[in-house]
């Protein structure tokens, strides 16, 4: 089955477009519906018509049913296209949307630090692809 790119940033929860050394990635993860009212879709609470932003659970805007942010994400699947940095290969990867803590070696500042990372693997050469937060 083919991934095909969002149409609208609307429907996501997370969207981001990378370059990774060599190749580069764009992964978004769709927002699902309301696992109580199953009549619309999942997001972080409205307030005064502002979202907010930082806020630590999603809304259901029918039925105020809230789940916390943690769990809510961790059900998330993120899709991925991605063009591998080792071996060039242009392919896509359907994961579940769960960041891990990733070592990789900071040029700047010339020592290894420690990153939450979205992890894929290239389907040719089967090496790990890591879509990072961004570094501060």
């Amino acid at each position: 089955m083919a991934i095909k790119e969002p149409s609208s940033m609307d429907d996501l929860v997370y969207f981001t477009r990378r370059n990774i050394g060599k190749g580069k990635a764009v992964a978004w993860a769709y927002r699902q519906l309301c696992p109580k009212c199953k009549k619309a879709k999942m997001g972080k609470p409205v307030e005064k018509g502002k979202v907010k932003i930082r806020a630590l659970e999603y809304k259901c805007p029918d039925c105020a049913h809230t789940i916390p942010k943690q769990e809510y994400e961790d059900s998330l699947t993120a899709e991925v296209i991605y063009t591998c940095p080792h071996c060039s290969f242009n392919g896509d990867a359907s994961v579940p949307f769960k960041r891990k803590k990733v070592k990789l070696f900071d040029e700047e500042a010339q020592k290894e630090v420690t990153a939450e990372s979205l992890r894929i693997q290239c389907k040719k050469c089967g090496k790990n692809i890591d879509i990072t937060k961004k570094m501060k």
